[in-house]
């Protein structure tokens, strides 16, 4: 029995030094390894250490303390951390690793002069963790450069060849020193949280909460700007087509690909020291998309000026605003939204409801702001097929010192927009306690032919007070009218395969006065009219266009009787003899008329009528005899309206 128990006790022994042994083993293995990746990095120029190295067999958990990194390239950085943790570690094959967990904490990055303009950076992370994760033994493609395109691209190889399936971070510190041109300041991220890590996709990203303070330089006085972002969350992200994009070679890819499914944020609140604060009950938005053939970010990036006091001459900035604009040619938004919004001022609060964009459409709603005459409210004004690139041309088309943009550029805004329309507006009306309001201003445009629109439709609703400043207006203030209802709709539209130019509809009714439709055809105008902006060369072009019908109708409402009234104070007479006298004077007038064209005493007769008896409508119809040149009628008609009158065959009528 005593032979047993000190075999026990030897087999006992045995093992258990073998144990400590193959521990002691793994544990010099571990440091092996962990000095061979270091001495990696010291060969390729920086300067890299690490405290103590410790392996738990039984748990396999490799833990590093105290590691310093300073890369050896520029923008100079410094990379520290305070202990790494890697628990159930093992070898998925040659080139890959994975960890039941990682622990990293106390990281801090500095970097140093990057960028153009010298941004000094420094993030602090106290602690993250990582769960379920899997990724390459050894760090590849490190950039021998400090091009900006060069470490996005190697962030971002590096990010799509790790997987996890939860990485958590308590709290992330920024700071960001952009010297006295860019200012300087601190974002803090707390509860950072992401889900399912692979391939260069995270199904979700989620902060619960984000700070900032921001130091903006101002000549003579020191402005701060403080700010916190709530419930910050992003579904779906995919850094692939950005990873594309950054890559020179990569141009043949003219797909839209999906970076963004959603991005979405709570409540959202900025100050400023001189008193601003503005607040917003959230953001969102939806699809944002690429086109990695057209995000060309290494040129961009290489325009950018290296030396910021000397100004980009014209050129240099038309050529950067091409290259941005040709950048958001490769950026595709399905919508996007601001929430409730209201900024306070020490002159009050303004309050706007929404701001929203979809196919095209900039939308602000519900405006409701202080003005210095009153409060100004807005139901909506919108912008409709609005392009950020074709905006951000023409703006730089017009980047010319010295000299005032071109007819031709400032036609080019309508290939920026397609239309616009402004709805439920209440406005102080100058200095006056009285309110314009309108219902609706809705222009828009297309069928462009060159930098001219060749079709386009006018709406406007509103109501307006009568201003006693204007001396058109003082009748209609004498007659009581202290407001004046306007009802406009106009159309007009050319049709390149017939040459013919219609205005149709084209009306505009006064309140309670009258309403007034015309309609009129031009025909053979050509095409190069629309092209041309030499005035010499649109008038050449205008010679060739020819007159066609044109009818004009007035219905009264009461602007006969505003016009009987205003007679009558002129001459000091009753309204029954201011009428009499005025329809004489027609009809007198038409006699000289009906002498050289007989015609026109139809339309002499018709407007007696219209005079003698309200609330009549009156009609007139012109149709040319023949060819009636527009340029030659208008020099007539300068000249001697009659003879004008005489190339038309006349129709006139009146009726209830």
């Amino acid at each position: 029995m005593k032979r047993i128990l000190i075999g026990l006790i030897v087999a006992a022994a045995l093992a258990a030094g073998g144990w400590f042994g193959f521990n002691l083993y793994a544990q010099h293995r571990a440091t092996t390894e962990v000095e061979a990746a270091f001495d990696r990095l010291r060969a390729g120029g920086s300067k890299a250490s690490h405290g103590k190295v410790a392996f738990e067999l039984s748990t396999r958990t490799l833990t590093i303390e105290d590691i310093a990194v300073d890369p050896g390239n520029q923008p100079q950085g410094h990379v520290k951390i305070g202990a790494f943790k890697s628990t159930g570690i093992h070898q998925v094959d040659e080139t890959r690793f994975a960890a039941d967990s990682i622990d990293i904490s106390g990281v801090e990055i500095a970097v140093e002069e990057f960028g153009p303009a010298k941004l000094k950076l420094a993030y602090k992370i106290p602690q993250m963790t990582l769960r379920d994760y899997a990724g390459p033994v050894h760090v590849r493609n490190v950039p021998a450069s400090g091009s900006l395109i060069d470490i996005y691209r190697f962030v971002l190889d590096q990010f799509a060849s790790v997987t996890a399936t939860s990485v958590t971070v308590p709290s992330i510190n920024i700071s960001f020193d952009a010297g006295n041109n860019g200012g300087s300041g601190d974002v803090v991220y707390s509860g950072l949280a992401l889900q399912n890590l692979g391939r260069g996709k995270v199904d979700a990203m989620e902060t619960d909460r984000a700070t900032f303070t921001i130091n903006v330089p101002q000549p003579g006085k020191a402005e701060k700007l403080t700010g916190e972002i709530s419930a910050i969350i992003v579904n779906d992200f995919d850094s692939t087509p950005i990873l594309a994009a950054l890559d020179p070679q990569a141009s043949g890819d003219v797909s839209y690909r999906r970076v963004y499914r959603q991005i979405s944020t709570g409540p959202y609140v900025l100050k400023s020291a001189l008193g601003l604060r503005m607040d917003i009950d959230g953001f969102a938005m939806e699809d944002i998309d690429v086109q990695p053939s057209k995000l060309h970010l290494f040129e961009m990036f290489a325009m950018l000026p290296q030396d910021k006091s000397a100004p980009p001459t014209p050129a240099q900035a038309r050529e950067l605003m091409e290259k941005v604009a040709g950048f958001y040619d490769g950026i595709r938004v399905g919508k996007a939204e601001i929430g409730k919004t209201s900024i306070g001022t020490p002159q009050g609060t303004a309050k706007i409801n929404a701001v929203r964009y979809r196919q095209g459409e900039l939308a602000i709603e519900g405006v409701d702001t202080p003005s210095p005459q009153g409060q100004f409210k807005m139901e909506r004004f919108a912008l409709k097929s609005l392009s950020v690139p074709s905006l951000m041309r023409w703006a730089a088309g017009l980047t010319n010192p010295g000299q005032p943009p071109s007819p031709d550029q400032m036609l080019g805004l309508f290939r920026v927009l397609e239309g616009a329309e402004i709805k439920g507006v209440v406005s102080p009306y100058k200095n006056t306690r009285q309110l314009v309001t309108i219902d609706t201003i809705s222009l828009t445009w297309g069928q462009l032919v060159g930098s001219i629109p060749s079709k386009a439709n006018l709406v406007v609703k509103m109501v307006t007070p009568t201003d006693p400043a204007n001396p058109v207006q003082r009748p209609l203030i004498m007659a009581g009218i202290d407001k004046l209802a306007i009802d406009l709709d106009l159309g007009a539209a050319w049709t390149e395969s017939t040459g013919a130019f219609a205005l149709a509809p084209a009306s505009i009714e006064l309140g309670n006065l009258a309403k007034a439709q015309a309609r009129f055809a031009l025909a053979n105008v050509p095409r190069d009219l629309f092209t041309t902006t030499n005035p010499m060369e649109a008038r050449g072009q205008a010679a060739q266009i020819e007159t066609g019908a044109i009818e004009l109708s007035l219905r009264d409402s009461g602007v006969v009787d505003l016009v009987v009234a205003q007679f009558s104070r002129i001459q000091n007479v009753n309204r029954d003899a201011a009428r009499s006298a005025l329809v004489e004077m027609i009809k007198a007038q038409g006699e000289k008329i009906a002498a050289s064209n007989v015609d026109a005493r139809v339309a002499v007769d018709a407007l007696a009528g219209f005079v003698e008896t309200p609330g009549q409508t009156l009609t007139i119809k012109l149709t040319p005899l023949g060819k009636v040149p527009v340029l030659q009628l208008m020099d007539v008609l300068n000249s001697e309206p009659i003879v004008a009158l005489a190339q038309f065959r006349i129709e006139a009528a009146t009726g209830l």
